[in-house]
């Protein structure tokens, strides 16, 4: 059986008094949500915050992104090594923002996401189709683009230790949600592909549903079978809408 993850992406959001509050208010869900782990993933400046207000709770957290280097003349980036003394789980590697805003190769994420491996960090590789590959029906194939990517340089056993979220780039920030029966169709075609590598790694590997998944969407989402939780967006910055989240996937547990 595989445990549910509903995880929080922050993007570019939060104040100290805005984390200081979600992150007492998700420690307390978490607690409460043993049967489901429950994480957030913070902007690089405020993960100390986090750890300082989450260390003792069953809430973990993550960074948004993660350097393929170590150490070094890097300006501006962030550390694996790094993001591991703070406290951090995991790192998310490949959402479709820095893929599009920042020209993040497959190659560039597999890295980083062996970066992160190699570090201790669970990487959270995102893939998705955009809007117009989802018309010319390409959806499975950008999907086994992006996760072949990973496994030529990591091999398949790097996803015992990793999650998968599959974010319809379509979807993300835009009010549109996959129905629960193409978001079920697609992860199981994940899932069917990864079998062609390893079925014990395809069938216990967590693969995740992102893009305006919300506190209405939920509940629906969760029940599907081979959609094992969420990667939140908007929803985990407010309080009511990611508990609620959180109580979908307690349900589907």
């Amino acid at each position: 059986m595989r445990t549910p993850v509903v995880m929080g992406n922050w993007k570019l959001n939060g104040t100290k008094s805005t984390v200081t509050e979600l992150v007492k208010a998700f420690s307390t869900v978490a607690n409460d949500a043993k049967n489901v782990d429950v994480a957030v993933c913070a902007p690089a400046v405020f993960i100390g915050m986090v750890e300082s207000l989450a260390t003792g709770s069953n809430l973990k957290w993550g960074s948004e992104d993660c350097d393929v280097h170590t150490q070094g003349a890097f300006t501006g980036e962030n550390s694996p090594v790094m993001l591991k003394e703070f406290g951090c789980t995991y790192a998310i590697v490949g959402h479709s923002e820095r893929r599009g805003y920042h020209n993040e190769t497959n190659e560039v994420v597999a890295a980083k996401f062996k970066s992160a491996l190699d570090n201790g960090l669970v990487p959270v590789l995102c893939i998705g189709e955009s809007e117009a590959e989802y018309d010319a029906g390409k959806t499975l194939d950008v999907c086994k683009a992006e996760i072949k990517a990973v496994i030529d340089l990591c091999g398949i056993e790097a996803f015992n230790n990793a999650i998968i979220a599959y974010e319809p780039i379509w979807a993300i920030g835009t009010g549109k949600t996959a129905t629960p029966e193409i978001a079920q169709n697609v992860h199981k075609g994940i899932r069917e592909f990864l079998k062609t590598f390893s079925a014990e790694v395809a069938d216990g590997v967590r693969i995740l549903y992102g893009g305006s998944c919300n506190a209405k969407t939920a509940p629906e989402l969760f029940s599907q079978p081979d959609i094992d939780g969420g990667l939140i967006g908007g929803a985990s910055l407010k309080v009511a809408d990611f508990t609620a989240i959180i109580e979908a996937a307690k349900a589907n547990a």
